[in-house]
C-alpha cells in the first residue's frame, strides 16, 4: 500500500508552509522524502535543481550537510545531551565545514533563534521551550536553504510554542530559508500563511490565511472538506451548479446546497 499517492505539490523558495492531517495520513513520510531519507517508489521530487529520486547517496549526503535540515519530533532527538547549545551548533556545522561551506559563528546562529543568553548553559538547565530553540539552532547551523520540522511545537505550552514559531518566522523572513513543518495544532496552522492538508496519502486541501480550500488533483479527484464529509453519507449523489453570480455550488440529489 502506498503511503502517498498522487501528491502534486510546489513549495516556492522562501515560503513557509504547514503540513496538516490526521495521524497516518503521510505527513512525516512526505517530510522524510523531501529530506532524502526515503526514496520514492514512483514519481519525482525536486529540491532546488536536484532530483532526489535520481540522486546518488553522495549527492544526498551533501544536500543534507549543506542545504537541507530535518528537525525530528522532540528537541532531545536533535541534541547531544552532554554539549551546550553552542557546542551542539558547532558540532552540527562539521559536515558543512568539511564540504567547504562558509558557515556562521555559532553565537550568531544562537542569537538568531533568541538563545544567545543560554549559549553555554548545560541542556539540563534549559526549559522545554529553550531546548526546542536549541534544536532549531542546530537545524540552522549550516544555514540550510530548506528547513523541515516534524511537530516542532507539539510538546510545548502556548507561550513557548509561540516563541518557537516567531523564531522560525524570523529565520524564514531574514535568511530566506524555506520552512516546511508538520503540525496537528490548529493555532499553529492559523499562524502560517499557507497550509497543506494531507488525507489518505493525497493533498486533501490547502489553507490560505485561515481559509480552507479543497484541491482538484491532476486526475480530477476532488476531496471534500472535512465538515462537508461529515454531513454527506457515503454513496450520496452530488453535482456542481453555477449560480447567478458565477460561483459553483455543490448540490446533493435532494437539491440541498452546500457552500
Amino acid at each position: 500500500m502506498a503511503a502517498l499517492s498522487g501528491v502534486d505539490l510546489d513549495v516556492p523558495a522562501g515560503g513557509m508552509v504547514g503540513l496538516l492531517g490526521p495521524s497516518g495520513a503521510g505527513k512525516s513520510t512526505l517530510l522524510n522524502l523531501l529530506a532524502g531519507v526515503f526514496r520514492p517508489s514512483a514519481g519525482k521530487i525536486f529540491v532546488g535543481g536536484l532530483e532526489l529520486s535520481a540522486a546518488s547517496d553522495r549527492q544526498l549526503d551533501g544536500m543534507r550537510a549543506q542545504d537541507v535540515s530535518l528537525m525530528l519530533q522532540g528537541a532531545h532527538r536533535n541534541l547531544l545531551p552532554y554539549y551546550t547549545p553552542y557546542e551542539n551548533v558547532r558540532f552540527a556545522q562539521g559536515a558543512a565545514r568539511r564540504a567547504g561551506k562558509d558557515v556562521p559563528d555559532p553565537d550568531e546562529v544562537l542569537d538568531q533563534v533568541g538563545l544567545a543568553d543560554d549559549a553555554h548553559e548545560p541542556l539540563a538547565s534549559l526549559t522545554p521551550g529553550h531546548l526546542q530553540l536549541a534544536a532549531l539552532a542546530v537545524a540552522m547551523a549550516p544555514r540550510p536553504g530548506l528547513l523541515l520540522a516534524d511537530e516542532p511545537t507539539s510538546q510545548l505550552d502556548h507561550p513557548a510554542r509561540d516563541r518557537v514559531l516567531e523564531r522560525m518566522s524570523v529565520v524564514n523572513r531574514e535568511l530566506g530559508t524555506t520552512v516546511v513543518l508538520v503540525t496537528h495544532d490548529p493555532d499553529v496552522a492559523a499562524y502560517l500563511p499557507r497550509t497543506i492538508t494531507i488525507r489518505d496519502g493525497r493533498v486533501g486541501g490547502e489553507g490560505r490565511s485561515g481559509e480552507e480550500y479543497a484541491v482538484i488533483t491532476p486526475d480530477g479527484f476532488l476531496p471534500l472538506p472535512l465538515h462537508i464529509r461529515e454531513e454527506l453519507a457515503p454513496g450520496t449523489l452530488v453535482r456542481f451548479h453555477r449560480n447567478e453570480d458565477g460561483d459553483f455550488v455543490l448540490l446533493t440529489e435532494e437539491g440541498h446546497h452546500h457552500g
